[in-house]
Parts: C-alpha cells; structure tokens; sequence
C-alpha cells in the first residue's frame, strides 16, 4: 500500500516542477522593461516635440481644462540625452481635471530600435501635474509585435527637467494573456 500512494505523490510532484520549469523558461509570461522619455516643453521652440492642438485656456503646466495636447518625444535606453534612441513615445493629452492637477493621456510606445524594433505597447491614464520625482502609474491596455496581448502597468517617474526639457523615467510591467 506504501508503494501505491508514493506514485500519485510522485506524479504531482513532477507535475509541479514541469509546470515550474515551463513558465520561467516562458519568455512571454512576464516583463519588466526600464527606458526614458525625453521631451522638449511646450514653449521651447519649433522643435519641441509636445504642442497644443486645442488651448482653450492658458496654463503653466498644459493640462488646463479642455486643453488637447499632441506629443512625439524620444524613447531613449537611459536618461542622458544622447542615450542610444530605442523608440518614440507617441500619443495625446486632454486637460481632464477643473483644478488643472491632472489629464488624461492616450499614447503608443513605439519600438524603432533594438531587441523590441516593431513593436509597440498601448497605454491610458492620468498624468499628474506634480512635483519632480513623483510616481504615478497608467494601464497598459495592449500591443503590437512582441507585445501581443501585452496588460500591465507603467510606473513614470520625472527625473529631470530644464528649461527646455522634461526627462521622465518609464518602468513597465507586462504579463501576456
């Protein structure tokens, strides 16, 4: 009878570590992936790469009510500024909030560079406008290439500002379904 109840036990066992062994080799199971935005501001000349589609009311910060902005800032590998580019950050902001704090960005991650070329990764949410280095976090709703049935979150954190550059750090956690 000992013998008979070790094989179930057994059979479990190397159950469990298949299925271990499985998922970590799983390349599309889970990703964390670090890379930095650079923008030139509003207001910072004709090569800025954030401008105003619809300004219905001035604001210091973009996000006054109302207010659409359209941006196509750099993706770069790390936070200096000629850091190797590894894509675009692409997309939309609506000043969403009428104390102006916030809006609601729509973008696209566009991978044109490295491990990740032609791919993209969807993402949705607020920004916040607040103070250097405050983490806030957006949904990853999707994704192209690589990417493909890609949800998870992207923590930004800005890093650096000048008076004509906003560098923000982006760290995204993906798992696949």
């Amino acid at each position: 009878m000992a013998a008979s109840s070790v094989i179930p036990s057994l059979l479990l066992f190397l159950f469990v570590l298949f299925a271990a062994v499985a998922a970590s080799s799983n390349p599309n199971g889970y990703m964390r992936l670090r890379f930095y935005n650079h923008e030139r501001i509003l207001g910072s000349g004709p090569s800025a790469t954030v401008v105003y589609a619809v300004q219905r009311r001035d604001s210091n910060s973009g996000a006054g009510f109302g207010n659409v902005i359209v941006y196509d800032n750099l993706l770069r590998s790390g936070v200096e500024p000629d850091s190797p580019i590894v894509g675009r950050n692409q997309g939309m902001g609506v000043g969403s909030s009428l104390a102006e704090n916030s809006g609601l960005t729509n973008f696209q991650l566009v991978f044109t560079a490295g491990k990740y070329n032609g791919s993209s990764l969807a993402l949705q949410g607020l920004f916040p406008v607040a103070p250097l280095g405050t983490v806030f976090e957006r949904a990853i709703t999707g994704g192209t290439g690589q990417f493909r049935l890609a949800r998870g979150y992207l923590l930004t954190t800005e890093v650096r500002a000048t008076n004509t550059t906003l560098t923000g750090q982006l760290d995204a956690y993906i798992t696949f379904r």
